[in-house]
């Protein structure tokens, strides 16, 4: 045992604990928790930071190694917010040092100093000065954007040129293929106001009733810790409620943390919040550049940004000045981080705001379970909106028996005649399906042989773009099969349908129609959503079809016509979740149709018209399913009424998962029975990405007796001499049991 400062430095490492260092040799005094450091770790040298200043070490002096460099002269975080990532590495049993690690744009885990980097600005170049002056026939957004250019010749960030023309991208980039605008590195500038001229700020809709109810409510609770509960449906204008809690927020100084899902929320959201506010806005999601979102991160945490909105990683972003917090759609699975540390952005940003005792709204049209429960605990408070703002009224939902119906690509005879009906009033369709690509399988019509993945228990999707076979689940790819595998057959034929056979039939029903998929494939390229959402926006009829990207929050007023193709593929699903997922589904995309003047209709296609869930979203609404299931999960001793942890193990060999999963289970058998322990058994997925998995039940009826369990736990399973064969994890309130 030795004496003197001894660092503890939390390092990105799969060990559940932290190392100690002996203080730079050239350091004054010791840095605090919370500063970044530089530090041998075996052969190599990572990005630390310290968790902790110690006077003893359990190892002798002369062992300890030195700290390399000091990177910062502050700590990153407030003691608050950094308490909050130490008690999220505790909770959800994961090691501190990646939950650190994760908490910090890509620039800093390297060791890059805390200041903006070079932001990327757009400029006119002598060609498009010439082309301004000739004038763009028929291209009146690119000649508005180089209009903007010219009148900025220091150049414009894309957050300025969003600012003042919404989506921009799609309109640069032939632009700069032909040599008209450039791009060039600057020295970033304080940040933006949004919009420069006040006058040209949108002016607030009247609210509602029920909407100014809720305001007030709100507004009454600013100064303390409360959670509420913004239970509205699709259309009722959350929104508009969030905007005025943020005005009276950011008005007294303070800033407002706005988490959406999904980022495809994003872009009109962003554009909605920069024509309503003067004060700056910092956007924060995993489609920026590194650069771009580290300089977004450096302004909240300064205080120059008084409004952060991102996705769910923005929960960990430092603020100077925190005044509120709102999720928006507070249920969707998206909350949830599913690989590496997996917290829940939700659940975090309530301990957070508890931490920091500021009020947190939670929004959505289909409250999680877990939500409703706390409201009858009375844990939250619940503020109802039950009819749409403005003169929107809620669509007509009906069932569309496909039983002994002729189908064209999936669509049935009445679906495809709504729409029609809807095109030629001028207005815009949805069509959702929840599954990417041509097709499920690819299909021998010989023998029955399906595309299997070599790596996965799964089937390969055919990508007929691409033509090529991919694996969702392990991203495994390869050349389309020109025969069978089995007997040699060429009778290949796709079987089911995904997004991109869908978009082929609509093109040869309705050719004169613009049809836009959403969907991943669509969007993988950068400022592509934002350009196929401005075409939508443009108002003109059109067909969209896509995935869940189309299903949550977005605003398509022209939208009259929402059809649901499968219905029935959530309606039997293996996790105790799949009916509450399903009902949340049906009832966002329904939610897209008929949010303006126009009347909307929603047709749901199924071969189970009769199903209870069904029946009771057509007739009862999301509130009654939701109370039935909060029933049907009391009486089977199912979260929101129990807690569940989930031990997973993967390896290369089929044995070496359980072997390791039977030594934990001894391990807690030992305990009392708190805790039930279920299993081991194969995950519904066996085989991933050529990796055998198994995992492990807890269940326990308090919170507590769960958390005492895994802390006991962590450290039992690293010494097991089967941990030595296997990767394992823990997911604490796991969303689904994969």
């Amino acid at each position: 045992m030795s004496t003197g400062h001894i660092l503890r430095v939390a390092v990105p490492s799969p060990l559940y604990r932290s190392f100690d260092y002996l203080p730079c040799a050239a350091a004054v005094g010791s840095p605090a928790p919370g500063v970044r450091v530089r530090v041998s770790f075996g052969r190599r040298q990572v990005v630390g930071v310290v968790v902790g200043v110690a006077e003893d070490s359990e190892f002798p002096r002369a062992r300890l190694k030195r700290v390399a460099a000091v990177l910062d002269e502050e700590p990153l975080w407030s003691p608050g917010e950094f308490e909050l990532l130490c008690w999220a590495a505790r909770y959800y049993a994961h090691p501190v040092g990646e939950v650190l690690h994760a908490a910090l744009p890509a620039p800093l885990r390297t060791g890059q100093a805390t200041r903006p980097p070079g932001a990327r600005h757009w400029r006119l170049t002598q060609a498009g000065r010439e082309a301004l002056a000739a004038g763009l026939s028929r291209a009146a957004r690119q000649q508005a954007l180089l209009a903007l250019l010219a009148a900025h010749e220091e150049g414009l960030t894309a957050a300025g040129i969003e600012a003042r023309l919404g989506s921009w991208r799609h309109l640069a980039r032939p632009l700069e293929t032909r040599g008209l605008v450039e791009t060039f590195l600057a020295e970033e500038p304080p940040a933006e106001s949004p919009v420069e001229d006040a006058s040209a700020r949108d002016e607030p809709p009247r609210l509602n009733a029920e909407q100014q109810a809720a305001f007030d409510a709100l507004q009454g609770r600013l100064d303390g810790f409360a959670v509420h509960l913004l239970d509205g449906v699709t259309g009722s204008g959350k929104t508009e409620v969030y905007l005025r809690l943020i005005e009276r927020v950011v008005g007294r100084g303070d800033q407002a943390l706005v988490l959406v899902p999904e980022i495809g929320l994003t872009p009109q959201l962003v554009a909605r919040f920069r024509h309503r506010f003067t004060t700056p806005l910092a956007v924060l999601h995993s489609g920026l550049a590194d650069g771009e979102r580290l300089g977004a991160w450096l302004r909240a945490r300064s205080g120059q940004a008084a409004i952060v909105l991102g996705t769910r990683s923005a929960v960990f972003t430092p603020l100077s000045r925190p005044g509120l917090i709102i999720v928006d759609e507070e249920h969707d699975l998206s909350f949830k981080q599913q690989e590496g540390f997996r917290y829940s952005a939700r659940d975090l940003a309530i301990v957070r705001a508890q931490g920091a005792g500021i009020p947190i709204v939670l929004g959505s049209a289909t409250p999680s379970l877990e939500s409703l429960q706390n409201v009858a605990a009375g844990r939250f408070a619940r503020l109802e909106l039950p009819r749409r703002a403005g003169r929107a009224r809620a669509p007509a939902v009906a069932a569309v028996d496909l039983r002994r119906q002729h189908l064209d690509g999936g669509l049935s005879r009445v679906l495809v005649e709504a729409a029609g009906e809807a095109l030629r009033a001028g207005n815009q369709v949805l069509l959702f399906l929840n599954r990417r690509g041509y097709a499920p399988v690819l299909l021998c019509h010989d023998c029955g042989w399906a595309s299997p993945c070599r790596r996965c228990d799964a089937r390969m999707t055919l990508h007929r773009v691409r033509e090529r076979l991919c694996c969702h689940h392990c991203g495994a790819e390869r050349a389309v099969d020109s025969r069978c595998e089995d007997c040699g057959g060429a009778d290949l034929r796709p079987a089911g349908r995904g997004t991109q056979r869908v978009e082929e039939v609509l093109h040869r029903l309705f050719p004169d129609t613009p049809v836009i998929r959403v969907d991943r494939d669509s969007t993988r390229r950068r400022g592509e959503l934002e350009s196929r959402l401005a075409r939508v926006d443009e108002g003109g009829p059109c067909i969209l079809v896509g995935t869940q990207m189309l299903a949550k929050g977005h605003h398509f007023p022209r939208v009259t016509l929402a059809g649901l193709l499968d219905a029935d593929q959530g309606l039997y699903g293996t996790d105790f979740r799949a009916g509450e997922r399903m009902a949340q589904l049906i009832t966002q995309v329904a939610g897209r149709a008929g949010r303006a003047e126009r009347p909307g209709t929603v047709l749901i296609q199924t071969h189970h018209p009769d199903h209870p869930l069904l029946q009771c979203l057509l007739h009862q609404g999301y509130g009654a399913f939701a109370a039935a299931a909060l029933t049907e999960r009391r009486a089977a001793g199912l979260p929101p009424f129990t807690s569940l942890a989930l031990v997973r193990a993967e390896a290369p060999g089929e044995a070496a998962p359980g072997a390791f999963l039977r030594a934990a289970r001894e391990r807690l058998q030992r305990r009392p029975a708190a805790v039930a322990v279920l299993g081991p058994v194969p995950a519904p997925m066996e085989r991933r990405g050529g990796r055998y998995r198994a995992q492990l039940l807890l269940r326990a009826e308090r919170r507590p007796a769960l958390q005492q369990a895994l802390a006991e736990l962590v450290p039992a399973l690293a010494e097991l001499p089967e941990a030595r064969r296997v990767r394992w994890s823990i997911d604490v309130d796991p969303q689904e049991i994969l």
